[in-house]
């Protein structure tokens, strides 16, 4: 992978008007067809895919392929189980 622009426009995720120290999604489109993705308790970590993967991905989120996710206990996503 090419090294990261410096000049990435991000866009946070979360929901309009929501302001605090929340740890949220951002996306940033770059060139050559990259889509980078950072959460913002850690931006320097940073994930690169396509764009070709992205659209499929939104395609997904908005057939509701992932819902299954969001019906999850959150307490078990916060404290996920580990084990054979």
């Amino acid at each position: 992978m090419p090294d990261r622009p410096a000049d990435l426009n991000w866009i946070r995720t979360a929901p309009e008007g929501e302001e605090g120290h929340s740890s949220w999604i951002e996306v940033a489109f770059g060139p050559e067809d990259l889509v980078y993705l950072r959460e913002t308790s850690t931006p320097g970590d940073v994930v690169t895919t396509t764009q070709q993967k992205w659209d499929a991905f939104v395609l997904g989120v908005q057939a509701g392929e992932f819902d299954h996710f969001a019906d999850r206990d959150i307490a078990a996503v916060e404290a996920p189980v580990h084990g054979p």
